[in-house]
């Protein structure tokens, strides 16, 4: 359903941009004539342990939602996992790609593994794409663009940090997991990702981080984005102990059709539009 190479009376004019991980699927839909978010949505999925079980739930997902069923000239689809890391240009090898993940994740031969460039960063997303989900979608769209979740995070990130000298460490908050990126003008001081049960382990985890960087929490600015509200327990934590903590809300336009709750949960899908 993608009509990528359709003339100018077949067009469109939506694109589609799609986030898959194994807790749950997410989409949002830009009018392209508009150049706005008209749509964006989350379905969680049933509890599964392992990819190999996910094509099940994505078909379901697919068939009962109307949004995923309409003709799109552009589709992007987004691989959301921790199966990542982050190689320098000076350091990245494409014929090696599985010496950059065996330090941080378990690895098998079988495993595919593909890269991101990072546009104006000089460095690389490296990453295990889910290829079974590759394959389903391959037969559902047809064509599509992918490429991982923290690429889109990343690079947004850096390219909000631009002449701030003092570093900023963004949170970005998942259902059982979250992401830190440490950033200070347009250069990457760390990327994490922790898994979390509680909101005693949401901030251990910012705080050892913090202390890791030298960076004072009193001081340090922490701008939280993903799944959060000022009614969450982790942001009411994060308040608590964090003296200049916010959400981020920067590139939030009252021209998408969305609250700026929406613009938080599906940040990286809405930039992976841009």
């Amino acid at each position: 359903m993608s009509s990528a190479n359709a003339t100018i009376l077949e067009k469109k004019y939506k694109n589609l941009a799609l986030q898959i991980s194994l807790t749950d699927v997410s989409y949002c839909i830009k009018d392209t004539l508009d150049n706005r978010i008209i749509l964006a949505d989350n379905i969680a999925i049933d509890n599964i342990s392992n990819p190999h079980q996910i094509e099940s739930s994505l078909t379901k997902i697919f068939n009962e939602t109307p949004a995923l069923q309409s003709p799109f000239d552009e589709i992007t689809v987004l691989h959301n996992n921790n199966l990542l890391t982050f190689v320098p240009s000076v350091l990245f090898d494409e014929n090696v790609l599985s010496s950059y993940l065996q330090y941080n994740t378990k690895v098998f031969e079988s495993d595919f593994f593909t890269y991101d460039a990072v546009a104006n960063y000089e460095m690389n997303t490296v990453y295990i794409p889910y290829v079974n989900i590759n394959n389903f979608l391959i037969d559902y769209f047809g064509s599509f663009n992918y490429k991982h979740s923290f690429s889109v995070l990343v690079k947004k990130v850096l390219d909000c940090s631009k002449n701030i000298d003092e570093p900023q460490l963004y949170i970005h908050i998942q259902k059982d997991n979250f992401q830190i990126v440490a950033v200070k003008n347009q250069k990457l001081l760390l990327f994490n990702s922790f898994e979390y049960k509680t909101e005693q382990d949401f901030i251990y985890y910012i705080l050892f981080t913090a202390e890791q960087l030298q960076l004072n929490p009193e001081t340090v600015q922490v701008k939280l984005i993903g799944n959060i509200n000022t009614e969450s327990d982790l942001y009411k934590i994060a308040y608590k102990y964090i003296r200049n903590v916010s959400f981020f809300y920067d590139n939030y336009s009252l021209r998408d059709n969305l609250s700026k709750y929406e613009y938080l949960q599906h940040f990286t899908l809405i930039h992976s539009c841009e």
